[in-house]
């Protein structure tokens, strides 16, 4: 094996048919204790390639967290017929153990990059990401939930224009697929921009709590994406007729005073214009209802399920 290149991740070389795990640096906690971030990399002898599974960019984001926690545990990735796959659980270690979406300094790692190795805590996380895995894939997924009290259906997120990025969100094949921009110094924008890597960004359910629904979907479609590339073995049971609901653009309908909210159709049901979706109530019993009707037709992909509600807070994500 003297002539065949090792691929070089980090702090590690993984030459065919090895795998094993690697460890970026992260920074450290006031206390002077490292903290880094763990990536498991499983390498085929055969070619093919290389896949990124990414989650707990955001630190209160768990069901990303438990999908590919599930993935490692049942051994998902031992198995592959070709290619390779880095698998990080938990990117915003800072954040997990703070039950918080951001690092200790307030800033959001998913709009920080690409990151310097000299800037803030979590352009510094970004910057390790990018330079020691993202340089060295050829397609990443992004596992996301909704923010608090925001519940996303499950769906798959890419950039309008990437085909690589189109191409793998049908063979993912969630319930859902939204060709969206990414937000500004995003993952999913400044990989394609900075390196050309296409990625996919899997929302489903919301934050600090499970969500069985999406974890499964995410689980199935992480194993579709992967039959569909030839990396693993594709069971006789694992074929599906299912095509997803395909949306071009999305809006937030938002609440036009305060009070308490409840919804009386939630995310993964298609809604008609005018329809009523939820209402908000008085606490005090004296101003009438509010009704909340749809503005258009469409389909709901994520809603609020916080009963309180302020003036402007966004109650349902519609797609078109």
């Amino acid at each position: 094996m003297s002539d065949i290149s090792p691929l070089a991740l980090a702090n590690g070389e993984f030459y065919p048919g090895q795998s094993g795990t690697v460890e970026l640096v992260a920074g450290q906690l006031p206390s002077g204790n490292p903290v880094s971030i763990r990536a498991h990399v499983f390498r085929s002898f055969r070619p093919g390639p290389t896949i990124l599974l990414l989650a707990g960019v955001h630190g209160d984001e768990i069901n990303g967290v438990e999908i590919l926690r599930r993935c490692l545990r049942t051994r998902t990735f031992e198995h592959l017929i070709s290619g390779t796959v880095v698998v990080v659980p938990l990117l915003n270690v800072y954040g997990f153990n703070n039950f918080s979406r951001d690092v200790p300094d307030g800033k959001d790692v998913n709009r920080s990059f690409p990151g310097t190795s000299s800037g803030s805590l979590a352009s510094r996380i970004a910057a390790g990401l990018s330079k020691n895995l993202l340089a060295h894939c050829d397609l990443a997924v992004d596992l996301h939930t909704g923010g608090r009290g925001l519940f996303n259906y499950p769906q798959i997120r890419y950039s309008p224009g990437d085909e690589t990025a189109e191409a793998a969100a049908l063979a993912f094949n969630p319930p859902v697929v939204l060709a969206s921009k990414a937000p500004s110094k995003s993952l999913r924008r400044s990989a394609h921009k900075s390196l050309g890597l296409s990625v996919l960004t899997y929302e489903g359910g919301e934050n600090l709590r499970y969500d069985g629904h999406s974890i499964q979907e995410g689980l199935a479609g992480i194993k579709r994406l992967l039959y569909d590339r030839d990396m693993l073995k594709r069971p006789c049971n694992a074929l599906t007729d299912r095509s997803p609901v395909r949306l071009v653009a999305s809006s937030w309908v938002r609440a036009s005073r305060a009070g308490l909210f409840q919804w009386s159709k939630r995310s993964g049901y298609p809604v008609r214009k005018g329809e009523p979706i939820g209402m908000i109530f008085d606490p005090h019993g004296v101003k009438p209802n509010k009704r909340i009707l749809s503005p258009r037709e469409g389909f709901i992909i994520g809603h609020n399920n916080s009963a309180l509600v302020s003036q402007g807070d966004a109650l349902f994500h519609i797609g078109y």
